[in-house]
């Protein structure tokens, strides 16, 4: 285009042949100025300067990068970063000293910044710490209390709340008042409706897990999963992460059903949380068929609280800074080797023993057996009806 009009033709001309605008041929005529040809910069540039006028002179650039380059070879403290860098040109004088900041620009600049990422480990199966649960070979279903709901101008209401791990079954119980005989009788009519689970687990709340100022002491609800053959678990204590399923559906709960409407009665709450829990049982229907399969309710069955114990009850309990557990009223050694570290503690009644098994998040697979205790409870009559 620029030949064409210098060779004697209009820019409107020119811009007709090549399909451009007119201001596009004048913009490259007055590039071209009257310079030869080849020696025009063609190349599209910004205006202003060539380089910023505050640029760090490349010369004191390859200072810095030579410097962190002696200070990651030779520094005792290993430290080569922009910190040290300036901390070595204030040492040697240097007149024009960039700032931290600048420092850092530098190396950034020159891909000399070693950024440590943070190492994420792949989260561990859904109930990991119990080899068959983990698998999806059994079924684990967590109870939980809510506590202290208030109904206006009305009594306190407290919640037993219940939800299996694979199947996703929940329940929920609204009631004034909620202890051990409240909670096996809900169990009763829980698991004769829907099945037995391989286990059961709570938290070490006295009404599930039995008081705990007395040694082998085994409370109701205890007893009611030894008789059916439910495994008991009783997670670690003031741990999160174990519960998190029935905390979740705790949680779920409150907000669709207790924070929704304004109760005046217990009645009127139970209303509302059967008709939540059944919509949530409909629409979670198959995850119950694909989840493990449930024990049938036994025939014929009476709880009867006097009888002798029998089967295993897990405890998962956190090693303390000697290597031991407590459990039951009593501590038991377990490992030196295993300090402040997890522990799955499975009480044998039928073998009077105790196995603890080191267990690793990192290594949800790896249930390391770290040691087998005697262990047969004294043998005690049940103090309740």
């Amino acid at each position: 285009m620029v030949e064409a009009v210098r060779s004697g033709r209009s820019a409107r001309e020119v811009a007709r042949e090549f399909r451009v605008s007119h201001a596009t041929v004048r913009m490259w005529v007055e590039r071209a100025s009257r310079q030869r040809l080849d020696r025009v910069q063609w190349e599209n540039r910004p205006s202003g300067a060539r380089e910023a006028w505050n640029r760090t002179p490349r010369e004191l650039e390859a200072t810095v990068l030579r410097v962190r380059q002696e200070l990651r070879e030779t520094s005792a403290l290993g430290e080569y970063g922009a910190a040290a860098i300036a901390a070595v040109l204030r040492e040697r004088g240097e007149g024009n000293r960039p700032a931290l900041r600048t420092l850092g620009r530098i190396l950034a600049r020159h891909g000399a910044v070693e950024r440590t990422m943070r190492q994420r480990w792949p989260a561990p199966p859904r109930g990991w710490y119990l080899t068959d649960v983990g698998a999806r070979l059994a079924e684990l279903e967590s109870f939980d209390v809510v506590e202290d709901l208030k109904i206006k101008d009305g009594p306190l209401l407290h919640v037993l709340t219940g939800a299996s791990l694979h199947g996703h079954l929940v329940s929920a119980w609204p009631e004034p008042r909620i202890n051990a005989k409240c909670i096996t009788a809900k169990l009763l009519e829980h698991w004769q409706e829907h099945g037995l689970p391989a286990y059961a687990q709570f938290d070490n709340d006295t009404r599930f897990q039995g008081a705990h100022h007395c040694r082998d002491t085994f409370g109701r609800v205890t007893r009611l999963c030894l008789a059916l053959g439910v495994v008991p678990v009783f997670v670690p204590p003031r741990e999160t992460g174990f519960q998190a399923a029935i905390e979740n559906f705790n949680g779920q709960w409150q907000s669709k059903v207790w924070q929704r409407f304004c109760f005046e009665s217990v009645r009127a709450v139970r209303r509302q949380s059967a008709r939540y829990i059944e919509a949530h049982r409909q629409r979670t229907a198959a995850r119950r068929e694909s989840g493990p399969e449930r024990r049938r309710w036994p025939s014929g069955f009476e709880f009867d609280v006097q009888a002798p114990l029998r089967g295993q009850i897990v405890y998962l309990r956190r090693s303390n800074g000697v290597g031991a557990v407590e459990l039951l009223g009593r501590a038991f050694a377990v490992s030196r080797e295993w300090l402040g570290r997890l522990v799955r503690c499975e009480v044998d009644l039928d073998q009077s023993c105790v196995r603890f098994y080191g267990l690793r998040r990192r290594d949800p697979d790896a249930h390391v057996l770290l040691r087998e205790a005697t262990y047969k409870p004294r043998p005690r009559r049940f103090a309740g009806e």
